[in-house]
């Protein structure tokens, strides 16, 4: 793990009501939303270099009649941003997604061309200008089975992956693929690049948090502000036990610190 303290200092917002540790009170709730436009607030004036958001429960927010559906997506709306990007980071992974929250069933519809090319975009940019990668290599997975078997499994790769991939190519972005998802997690396959890109949530995912789960951090890309989360939820059961885990924190808080670093 990175190091493990840090020197910052901390602005205090109060409650609405006394908390009781894994007990819900959605009488709090616009309290989440204060912490959260703070921040914000914070880091678009220059006051704050970064955000680093811990879980939240949607379910008592949307309880006190707000439609909140997480931190991605409000944040994406206070910002006026039209795309974002999720990418988790974690032992020696970048793993990205073009489609998060969608039923399996969805997701063919929307990976469309312009999409696939936006996003590739917005991990190119922040590669470079976060991460400070000259000239990020991005390999890309296919959506289907062995990607596609030459159109037998499934037509995507050929209709909209491949031709994204060709024509970010020609603007100069180190793009490769579509791969087959089941060789491209393999050692050699991921030398070859900085960033992956999957085509839904349970197909990139499950092998970054083999590789890293506890210890991963979760940042949102195309934001003008940066922003790291953790990797993991609420655990509402364990609040107040003494027994929680806070490694995904902690490197959310350094990766927030060494990407602030880097901008200044």
């Amino acid at each position: 793990m990175r190091g493990t303290s840090f020197d910052a200092p901390v602005v205090h917002i109060p409650v609405a009501t006394p908390v009781t540790p894994g007990t819900l009170d959605k009488r709090n709730a616009r309290h989440v939303l204060a912490l959260l436009d703070r921040a914000l607030d914070g880091c678009r004036s220059g006051e704050f270099a970064a955000m680093v958001t811990a879980p939240v429960q949607k379910s008592v927010l949307n309880d006190a009649g707000i439609p909140f559906t997480g931190h991605t997506e409000y944040l994406a709306e206070r910002t006026g941003t039209p795309l974002v990007v999720m990418l988790l980071a974690g032992g020696g992974l970048r793993v990205a997604l073009a489609t998060t929250h969608l039923a399996l069933s969805e997701v063919p519809r929307a990976i469309t061309r312009e999409r696939l090319e936006a996003i590739v975009r917005i991990i190119d940019r922040d590669l470079r200008t976060r991460w400070g990668i000259a000239k990020p290599r991005i390999l890309v997975a296919g959506l289907n089975p062995h990607a596609g078997e030459s159109g037998y499994l499934g037509r995507e790769e050929i209709e909209v992956i491949a031709p994204a991939i060709e024509n970010l190519a020609r603007e100069g972005i180190a793009v490769s693929g579509p791969f087959p998802a089941d060789t491209l997690f393999t050692p050699r396959v991921l030398a070859g690049g900085d960033a992956a890109l999957a085509m839904f949530h349970d197909q990139g995912l499950p092998v970054l948090k083999h590789a890293a789960f506890g210890r991963a951090v979760n940042v949102t890309l195309g934001l003008p502000v940066i922003r790291t989360s953790v990797d993991h939820g609420t655990a509402l059961d364990m609040a107040g036990s003494g027994e929680v885990d806070a490694g995904s924190l902690r490197e959310a808080v350094a990766l927030a610190f060494e990407l602030a670093a880097r901008k200044g």
